[in-house]
């Protein structure tokens, strides 16, 4: 899988390295694309937390036991982070995701809402790769 560069980390009194939520938002988008969904919810989900996907209930168990079930579906899926914003308690991420080897693949944008270190609000867009477009700029 392919990442942001830099670090983004900073450090605190106690020498402790704390992630930003950018890398946060970026983790928690690897480990599910690797299928470690459940992983990734424990680590960096908070209470309450809630999304916006419209196939499925508005919570983080069934959308983690989608995440999960996708990931056996797709073993060999790969996401490739493009860029990824950060701006307060909001980062956008946007990602190709290719489902199997040769896929054209698919554009995400997921914006993630924090309270404190924890994701607590999910939004997700996607539109597949066209075989071709006018656009001589491409998706990425």
């Amino acid at each position: 899988m392919k990442s942001v560069g830099g670090s983004g980390a900073t450090t605190c009194g106690s020498n402790s390295v704390v992630a930003s939520r950018k890398q946060v938002a970026i983790s928690f988008l690897e480990r599910c694309a690797s299928g470690r969904a459940r992983e990734a919810f424990q680590s960096h989900v908070g209470v309450g937390f809630r999304h916006h996907n419209v196939f499925f209930r508005g919570d983080a168990e069934t959308l983690m036991l989608a995440m999960e079930e996708n990931a056996r579906q797709n073993p060999d899926k790969v996401l490739e982070v493009q860029r990824a914003l950060e701006d307060g308690d909001l980062v956008a991420v946007h990602s190709r995701v290719l489902i199997k080897p040769g896929d054209r693949g698919v554009a995400l944008i997921h914006i993630f809402r924090f309270e404190q270190e924890r994701i607590v609000e999910l939004w997700d867009f996607g539109q597949p790769v066209p075989e071709t477009s006018p656009n001589e700029n491409g998706m990425f």
